[in-house]
């Protein structure tokens, strides 16, 4: 195993997976808050501060955050989740110092000065408005927000328009400084890197982070519900979720090989009956969201107004099935395809290290490929019907937008899983 991690003096975790042939590497900072981690009030303000340290630190405007990285060939980004958020760089071996130099400025010495926030969140309004305009984007939002209804693990990453528009300087301030420390992050690297030099440099850059001693994480019920919006669209994009499973669940391997046989690909059984045989969609899949202490297990469908009322039927009474009729073959193809998955981005530096980083925030340790891999192989017939059977007596959630006319309501379809 390459993976080497150690912990410095203040708690941070540094840890590095080491692959000589490769000439780059990639690095970053993973923290474990993100959206969930919001008081409702400033929902949004995650994603804000996201953007808003890449605007200007003490030492580096905005143009030399991202002229300095891109002057080496390099590449610098990051994201906010509704459990973590991520500040990541690719360079060259040579100019890794530079890059957690950048990483460590942006998120300890960021100066969020009002002109650019007030720049700034005319930018994350615009794209709110966007996903607001992109159907099968914001109907997994109120999908989310339908299954978790009124906690926050519903509430979506990029926030409101109303309170983004409202957030100030001192929200984020409060927020960084309450979220962001040596006990909620990790930093981490993956390609042609030497562990030691990379701690002595994590040493140098994060070493007077403190901790922030972060209160229990905000507990979520999976509650089900029913989100309908009729627009004037060519198409009706329906969701139909359950509870699902989480991170450490016993059944989240179970859960990651049903959705793959039943609607992981072009072989699956949604994609072969419902797009090749009878022609009612043009996309469909089924899906597994899992957070820390729950999760969803979904299907999407972008299917025509007069479709939807022949769709539902059939997809109800294909989800029925998979309680008692899932074969070896179907279990053997669909653990062939994730263990093919994990092993193919075993060739991406980018993917180790997010991989590595997660697994220290989800797990506190670094999980070998063999154990995964492991893991995949004991999953059996029996494994994923029990797990058919758990969360098919759970609550359906249903969220759909566009011509909604045809589509049955939530009751109506709830009475399709009763045995």
């Amino acid at each position: 195993m390459t993976i080497e991690i150690s912990t410095l003096s203040n708690g941070l975790r540094v840890a590095t997976d080491r692959q000589d042939a490769v000439e780059s590497v990639s690095l970053g900072a993973w923290i474990g808050v993100g959206a969930r981690h919001e008081g409702a009030d400033v929902n949004g303000v995650a994603h804000l501060l996201e953007h808003m340290v890449f605007k200007g630190t003490e030492k580096r405007s905005s143009f030399d955050i991202a002229e300095e990285i891109e002057a080496v060939g390099g590449q610098l980004n990051a994201y906010t989740s509704r459990e973590n958020t991520a500040f990541y760089a690719k360079v060259l071996k040579d100019d890794v110092p530079l890059a957690l130099d950048t990483v460590a400025d942006i998120l300890q010495k960021p100066l969020f000065d009002e002109d650019e926030l007030k720049k700034e969140r005319h930018v994350v309004l615009q794209e709110i408005g966007q996903a607001n305009d992109t159907p099968d984007d914001i109907v997994f939002d109120h999908f989310q927000e339908t299954a978790f209804r009124s906690q926050a693990l519903g509430r979506p990453v990029l926030g409101r328009g109303d309170i983004v528009s409202r957030l100030s300087s001192e929200d984020l301030r409060s927020y960084l400084s309450g979220n962001y420390g040596s006990d909620t992050m990790v930093v981490c690297a993956s390609g042609n890197v030497d562990h030691r030099t990379f701690v002595t440099l994590a040493e140098e850059q994060f070493g007077n982070l403190g901790k922030v001693n972060l209160g229990p994480l905000p507990q979520s019920e999976y509650t089900g519900g029913e989100f309908r919006e009729n627009r004037d669209l060519e198409q009706v994009h329906l969701l139909l979720g359950f509870k699902g499973a989480e991170f450490a669940g016993d059944d989240y391997y179970a859960a990651n090989v049903l959705s793959t046989l039943f609607g992981g690909g072009m072989s699956s059984r949604l994609f072969q009956e419902i797009r090749e045989k009878r022609g009612l969609v043009y996309t469909i899949y089924s899906f597994v969201s899992s957070f820390m202490d729950n999760g969803l297990f979904g299907i999407y469908a972008g299917t025509g107004e007069q479709e939807v009322s022949e769709l539902v039927p059939v997809v109800s009474d294909m989800l029925m099935e998979l309680s008692s009729s899932v074969t070896e073959e179907e279990i053997v193809r669909a653990r062939t395809q994730l263990k093919a998955s994990i092993l193919m981005g075993r060739e991406s530096t980018g993917v180790r290290c997010e991989q590595l980083a997660q697994q220290l925030m989800i797990f506190d340790r670094a999980i070998p490929v063999e154990e995964t891999v492991a893991k995949i192989d004991a999953v059996d017939v029996g494994m994923v019907q029990d797990f058919a059977q758990q969360f098919l007596k759970s609550p359906i959630t249903l969220a759909a937008m566009g011509p909604l006319g045809n589509l049955e309501n939530r009751e109506q379809l709830q009475k399709r899983f009763v045995a």
